[in-house]
């Protein structure tokens, strides 16, 4: 069993009426929902308003995939929270961020950049290309599919270079930008998904719900070690290795 944990600020859904007739159990429990269908994968959620975010390290270490969604309450998320979430990915774990977690605490801090891009929110047709198609994120997806309402984000994206660049979209407002995108940070995998505004049922896509599962497939730990600084001996002296 692949084990997921969906962290979502929670707030949206709370506070506004329009949010809440998209999302009435939250964006976490809908994801939650068509992630926990599966016969490999078992889900559990967290919320900012949980004690410690619902993050500690004995959570995390039970976590094979932690799947990130934030966007006015990034500030709220405590340093040693984003800290712990580092931590586990470069120890193996694998991390998903979704629309505006770009600009969450534990993305910055895995990427070292602003992750500032340029957006409006002008319900404009979104249309995600598929740049990988071999690729096991991309898998059973065709050349693209369409989005007839998204919240328009665009280049430039701060971010570094993805190891593999595997959607982009263009926006009938004319913007393109690099919607999903991929990164191995110590044993882990990072991988950032563009597409999930709060006030769009973007999260009931067919489409969209593939990704999101072939990714959680995809980043779940090969191997998840912490990766220290031993001082060792020569191999000529047959000391063994310890890790």
């Amino acid at each position: 069993m692949i084990r997921v944990l969906v962290w979502n600020e929670n707030y949206h859904e709370k506070t506004s009426e329009k949010v809440a007739a998209v999302y009435p159990d939250g964006i976490h429990n809908a994801i939650a929902a068509f992630l926990g269908a599966e016969e490999d994968i078992e889900v559990k959620t967290a919320t900012l308003e949980d004690e410690s975010c619902g993050i500690t390290p004995e959570i995390l270490a039970e976590t094979d995939v932690l799947l990130w969604w934030g966007h006015v309450r990034h500030g709220l998320v405590p340093d040693e929270v984003a800290n712990m979430v580092r931590d586990a990915v470069l120890d193996g774990m694998g991390v998903i961020f979704l629309h505006s977690a770009h600009h969450s605490k534990p993305f910055k801090t895995l990427l070292g950049t602003s992750a500032n891009l340029t957006w409006r929110e002008s319900c404009d047709e979104e249309i995600v290309w598929v740049v990988e198609p071999s690729h096991p994120i991309t898998r059973g997806i065709d050349r693209y599919f369409k989005l007839e309402n998204e919240e328009t984000y665009g280049e430039p994206f701060v971010i570094p270079t993805p190891d593999k660049l595997l959607f982009i979209s263009n926006f009938s407002g004319g913007e393109v930008f690099r919607s999903g995108c991929l990164w191995e940070r110590g044993n882990g995998k990072v991988f950032y998904f563009q597409p999930g505004h709060e006030t769009f049922p973007t999260y009931y896509v067919p489409e969209v719900q593939t990704v999101i599962r072939n990714a959680v497939r995809f980043v779940a730990p090969t191997y998840r070690q912490r990766i220290t600084c031993p001082h060792v001996r020569k191999i000529t002296d047959n000391e063994p290795y310890v890790r």
